[in-house]
């Protein structure tokens, strides 16, 4: 008898649990990708599976609010609504004219918030969406990366190591990445996004963001040896002053207990898993873009120019054989412009030293410049003026900054030091793009963390770095391994959007030969390996980061580089292998571009033209020349009817770009 009443109970007990569990699921348009959502004990959790296999196991999200409320599955999820979405997307000054946007949303209805799930071909995404009436404070997000097994992952480790975690929030998001596997994380360290972990049958997941508008950045951190990564996010700042380099920098002596607060009802972030099959197809990867918030319809972006910059600040002003002093005066701009001038190069940029250093005023222009003289000189030459500013002078009164130096003629702002993403510098970004959009100027964040989405909204928002860029070989030491970064951050950091990496270097060392040079640097890999990057890294507003005496005397390199264009029709990826190599195609107008790129090894690249389509076309082709080997500065220029395939010979650290016209 008694056994038959715990039976009974049993069986009670197991259908309560079952009821009480609540499972929910979205599939990609093509069926391939399954993301399960599941409702138990008072948890929400998330999986993904690819092909019927597991790319991430169940994975808890949740946000705590500080007045006791909790998103997660404590609440009764009220109902679910699912809608679909495929259409066509114009897509300004992107790697492509239009972008196919098309997914399947599943959205989750609690009686306080939202959480909406997107499923795309490539990804899937979630937000949480709060409905609240009144002001509230965000405590923390629970955000958990869980994966089947230990699989290895590529890592860029926030730089600055410091004793307490905290400390790290203060980073420029510049580092090379890491391969490990995901339990041998540095338990010191925490990692900025975008961050790739890939299976053992290689399918590569990347974790990204996007509409980060106003909140906190997401970082990743492993402190339990374990398969999970979890989220972290920088508290709110409490006490900060000015002061790091050269006076322009936030420094924050201390934290508010949350890490955001709102007035009202607020859609926070999108969490980004992105599943590629093959190492090419994350190059084809639009989801970031597609999840930034869309820009204002009714506004008049036209007027926004992207195109290339001479640039000073990486050559340190390297002028000889001129009758005047180089270095930051007018002579030396007035140089720079009639350079860009003469091989249609559509900017020239004044970095820092134009404005007093130390005082953070951008009012205080040092005696050797007149802004206005060089602005009139340089719309006469058909070239726009671009200032660099620390992000503390930019903020003290961006209204007035922005107003005042547009009615001068100049164009945009490289807006530098921001080092920071809690909600207050994020929010700084906005202000940023908004304020200069205003006044008819672009803007390229340096100093800055990924893009998340905004140079969808404010379209005016060309460039980001976030990335080890050329910059790193003025001080870099021995044994930097440049090549392989080159050839593995186009799959990650790459897939969250454009890169200020300022390449462009005609002083070209093998690796083994590579030594840092403040004042005359060089970069590593040949001298194709940096014209290949040209047409590889997706960048609007692009640095020609030499000098111009240095073009002058490559000038059938500078010529070739000056017809490669910085936005695109069309993106097609050809090949490629994370940390190895990269071939990318792209087509503006009535031309295509090839560019190729290697790290370390030597190899026989082949590529098949197929997507040139019918008809006889010409190619113009700047290869490793027979001797790059040993010279990195040695090319050859081909040029002649184009076949079915090209074949090129590609050294180690080289590369190759090309030009087919019909």
């Amino acid at each position: 008898m008694c056994k038959k009443i715990l039976l009974t109970l049993s069986v009670m007990l197991a259908t309560f649990v079952s009821h009480a569990q609540k499972h929910y699921h979205v599939i990609s348009p093509d069926e391939t990708l399954v993301t399960e959502i599941t409702i138990a004990e008072g948890k929400l959790t998330y999986s993904v599976l690819k092909d019927g296999k597991p790319m991430l196991a169940p994975s808890e999200i949740s946000m705590q609010l500080a007045d006791g409320t909790v998103y997660d599955g404590s609440l009764k999820c009220r109902k679910a609504t699912r809608t679909a979405v495929a259409n066509m997307l114009a897509a300004p000054f992107y790697k492509k004219a239009q972008v196919r946007e098309n997914y399947n949303q599943l959205t989750l209805v609690f009686k306080t918030f939202d959480l909406v799930f997107r499923a795309y071909d490539a990804g899937v995404a979630y937000r949480f969406v709060s409905k609240s009436k009144v002001p509230f404070k965000v405590l923390s997000e629970t955000a958990q990366f869980a994966f089947p097994a230990d699989w290895n992952m590529y890592v860029p480790y926030v730089r600055r190591v410091t004793p307490a975690l905290d400390g790290q929030f203060f980073n420029s998001f510049e580092n090379i990445y890491d391969k490990s596997s995901l339990s041998s994380w540095d338990e010191k360290r925490i990692a900025f996004l975008p961050l790739m972990v890939e299976s053992p049958d290689g399918f590569k997941i990347n974790i990204m963001e996007s509409a980060l508008m106003n909140y906190p950045g997401m970082y990743l951190y492993n402190g339990d040896g374990d398969t999970s990564l979890g989220a972290m996010f920088a508290p709110y700042p409490k006490d900060i002053k000015q002061g790091g380099h050269n006076n322009l920098q936030g420094l924050i002596s201390s934290r508010e207990d949350y890490i955001a607060a709102y007035d009202g009802a607020v859609a926070f972030p999108w969490r980004i898993v992105s599943v590629s099959a093959s190492d090419k197809e994350m190059l084809d990867n639009d989801l970031v873009w597609l999840l930034g918030e869309p820009a204002d319809p009714q506004t008049d972006w036209s007027w926004i120019k992207p195109g290339k910059v001479a640039w000073e600040w990486w050559n340190d002003w390297h002028v000889t054989g001129v009758d005047f002093k180089a270095g930051v005066n007018n002579e030396t701009y007035k140089y720079y412009i009639d350079f860009a001038s003469k091989y249609g190069i559509e900017y020239v940029i004044l970095d820092e030293g134009w404005a007093v250093n130390g005082k953070s005023d951008l009012f205080d222009v040092v005696p050797e410049i007149d802004i206005k003289e060089l602005c009139d000189y340089a719309a006469q030459k058909n070239v726009g003026i671009v200032l660099w500013a620390g992000y503390w002078a930019f903020d003290k009164d961006m209204e007035k900054i922005c107003s005042h130096y547009a009615r001068m003629g100049v164009k945009g702002w490289k807006i530098d030091f921001m080092d920071r993403d809690d909600q207050m510098m994020v929010d700084f970004y906005t202000r940023a793009a908004r304020t200069a959009a205003k006044y008819h100027q672009f803007v390229d964040f340096h100093g800055a963390y990924k893009p998340c989405g905004l140079n969808r909204t404010f379209p005016n928002v060309l460039n980001y770095e976030g990335v080890h860029g050329l910059e790193q070989m003025k001080w870099s030491k021995v044994g930097t391994d440049q090549l392989t970064y080159d050839v593995t951050f186009p799959y990650i950091r790459m897939a969250a959007g454009p890169v200020d990496y300022t390449q462009g270097a005609m002083r070209n060392y093998n690796y083994k030969w590579y030594k840092p040079c403040n004042v005359d640097p060089v970069s590593q890999g040949t001298r194709c390996h940096q014209l290949g990057m040209y047409v590889i890294f997706e960048s609007p507003f692009n640095m020609l980061c030499d000098s111009p005496q240095h073009y002058e005397q490559e000038k059938e390199c500078t010529e070739f580089i000056a017809k490669i264009p910085t936005v695109w029709d069309e993106t097609v990826s050809l090949d490629g292998k994370v940390g190895e190599y990269i071939v990318i195609a792209r087509r503006h107008g009535d031309k295509w571009y090839v560019g190729g790129l290697t790290g370390q090894d030597a190899r026989s690249v082949t590529v098949d033209l197929g997507f040139l389509g019918e008809g006889a076309w010409k190619v113009e082709l700047f290869k490793d020349g027979i001797n790059a080997i040993r010279h990195a500065e040695d090319y050859t220029r081909v040029e002649g009817p184009a076949g079915k395939t090209l074949t090129v010979e590609v050294a180690p650290g080289g590369g190759f770009a090309a030009i087919f016209t019909k």
